[in-house]
């Protein structure tokens, strides 16, 4: 959990270790989904939402773990040193430029089982949302030849992205690309490298784009615009990898 950076979700972990609400009173957000995301980050990726009040008050029953958890959110909110605007369509609680797992970002789209999810793209019809995760330093350690995807930012607002080999621009995945005919959600990070106990390294969510061009086929390389530019520190990091 130390990667997050987003206020609404540190303020939710702090009333959620508060203990349980008074009669009457609610600990959830305005935006359930919002609590979704923490029950994977508490129990992780495979644990059913369903068991999620289950587990609230199984934590509630522990002050000392709470009490660790508002600590947590204490020393995370003084961390925080990026401005992360609120900007996802409709219910999708994601701030533009703060950090998330994988699991987390596909929980706060509605995805009730994101631990089944073993690519880097994914397809929700309900949220009719196309979601994107990229890593942009590849290696033949985790990587397949056919998953080595180019992938990097031209500039802090133009991104190319290879679709999977299967993808052609023909096929219903690539007229959806191009038309426009979902939302494009671009999570991105580095590199997938665990920093020793501390797991996978989290996504930078770098929001929406809307289809520019492409070339090829089996894959498309595609460019996106981005409705965000990129962190001046991240579009640096993106910028050297390419080069």
């Amino acid at each position: 959990m130390l990667h997050t950076d987003d206020i609404d979700r540190l303020e939710l972990l702090t009333r959620v270790a508060a203990g349980p609400p008074a009669p009457g009173q609610q600990v959830y957000a305005a935006n359930s989904r919002l609590l979704d995301m923490l029950h994977f980050s508490l129990w992780g990726p495979n644990v059913p939402l369903a068991t999620r009040d289950e587990r609230l008050a199984r934590l509630w029953k522990e002050p000392a773990r709470c009490a660790e958890l508002r600590q947590i959110a204490e020393v995370l909110r003084d961390r925080i040193h990026r401005v992360t605007p609120t900007a996802a369509p409709g219910a999708v609680p994601l701030r533009v430029h703060a950090r998330y797992s994988r699991n987390e970002a596909c929980a706060a789209f509605g995805m009730t089982n994101p631990g089944s999810l073993r690519e880097g793209v994914k397809w929700l019809p309900d949220a009719q949302a196309d979601l994107f995760f990229v890593t942009l330093v590849k290696s033949e350690a985790h990587y397949s030849p056919t998953t080595m995807y180019a992938d990097r930012a031209i500039t802090d607002t133009l991104f190319q992205w290879e679709s999977q080999s299967t993808a052609s621009a023909a096929s219903t995945t690539g007229q959806r690309y191009r038309s426009g005919g979902s939302t494009v959600h671009l999570f991105v990070r580095e590199t997938r490298i665990a920093d020793r106990d501390l797991g996978a390294p989290p996504y930078l969510y770098a929001g929406t784009m809307t289809y520019e061009s492409h070339t090829g086929d089996r894959p498309m390389r595609v460019l996106w615009q981005l409705h965000h530019a990129l962190p001046a520190d991240v579009y640096a990091t993106a910028r050297t990898i390419a080069a």
